[in-house]
């Protein structure tokens, strides 16, 4: 059965004559353009309005990721991605109600979001800045692997995913400085082989590069305007080198996990075989965990940080004291 939401958004793409995909990337821009405004422009009704625009649309946005995430079955992003749409509406709502409250800890996270979304679909929508992205986790994993005795490996030629099929990149014609076609599954994506030729079954695409969980931290981080830059810089210094060194561990372990069990499941008969476990399920909570710590570390150097936080979670938070209350 078809979701009606995203059957609604593709009819509507064919309505104005426009692809699906460059629909869900206009969605992507505009609300993350109407939160850098209504951050920027601080606590007004004006920006309170802005900021609903941008909630939804993100929230509409990262809710059509969803039915991928069925497919190549993550768990933790489907619920993530799926549960975007109603949150980024019941944000939106709540900007409206509530734009006379000048609350500081709003407009820090309409920055954070934005900052966040903003330059990772210029990395995503620029293919040579996402091209790079990409070697470069496959030759630090390469690097780690060679370097602690794990194997003698290469990296493959760059490769882009299409519709029609997956070609070399020295064959593709498109442009290298603006995406203007929509990609497959795999968008721009490097296989990882043996030293001997003989592939192993894990390729290296832009969302290996842990891009997303650093720019995370970048959009929380430089949201805070109340702090001074110097500051800033310090807290960027200290969690995008960590996130890479982690991740680079992360991408081995996975590639001689899977390359080294190619046969392990979960359990007699399961689907799930080592990568899907790694990937999907152990290496998702281990870098949820690792996030945790980093935010941690960071509220000492900037406790402006922990202070948006606890008071952006507060209501969730009184939320789940009040149903165990009720359940005692």
């Amino acid at each position: 059965m078809e979701d009606p939401i995203e059957a609604l958004t593709s009819s509507f793409a064919d309505a104005i004559g426009v692809p699906e995909f460059s629909l869900w990337l206009s969605f992507c821009w505009f609300g993350a353009l109407s939160l850098a405004f209504s951050f920027h422009r601080g606590e007004s009704a004006f920006a309170s309005y802005s900021a609903a625009m941008g909630w939804s649309l993100l929230g509409l946005f990262f809710y059509m990721q969803s039915a991928h995430f069925v497919e190549i079955r993550d768990p933790l992003l489907v619920i993530m991605t799926a549960g975007a749409l109603p949150a980024g509406i019941v944000l939106g709502i709540w900007e409206i109600r509530n734009w006379e409250m000048k609350d500081e800890s709003m407009v820090w996270l309409r920055g954070a979001v934005a900052w966040s979304v903003i330059p990772y679909y210029i990395v995503y929508s620029i293919p040579i800045l996402n091209m790079e992205f990409v070697e470069m986790t496959a030759r630090s994993t390469e690097w780690l692997l060679e370097f602690a005795g794990l194997g003698s490996f290469e990296v493959g030629e760059m490769m882009v995913d299409l519709p029609e099929g997956a070609i070399a990149v020295s064959q593709w014609e498109g442009s290298r400085y603006f995406l203007t076609e929509p990609l497959g599954e795999s968008g721009f994506f490097i296989p990882f082989n043996h030293s001997d030729g003989t592939p192993v079954s894990v390729s290296f695409i832009l969302a290996c590069s842990a891009l997303q969980s650093m720019i995370i931290f970048v959009g929380a981080i430089v949201a805070l305007s109340s702090v001074s830059w110097k500051r800033r810089a310090r807290g960027l210094l200290i969690a995008i080198p960590t996130i890479h060194v982690l991740n680079v561990f992360r991408n081995a372990g996975i590639v001689w996990l899977s390359d080294t069990y190619p046969n392990w499941r979960l359990y007699s008969g399961s689907e799930i075989d080592m990568f899907d476990f790694t990937h999907s399920y152990a290496a998702k909570l281990a870098s949820l965990f690792a996030m945790f710590l980093m935010a941690t570390a960071l509220f000492d150097l900037l406790p402006e940080l922990h202070k948006h936080i606890i008071r952006i979670t507060k209501p969730l938070t009184k939320m789940f004291a009040k149903s165990e209350a009720e359940s005692a």
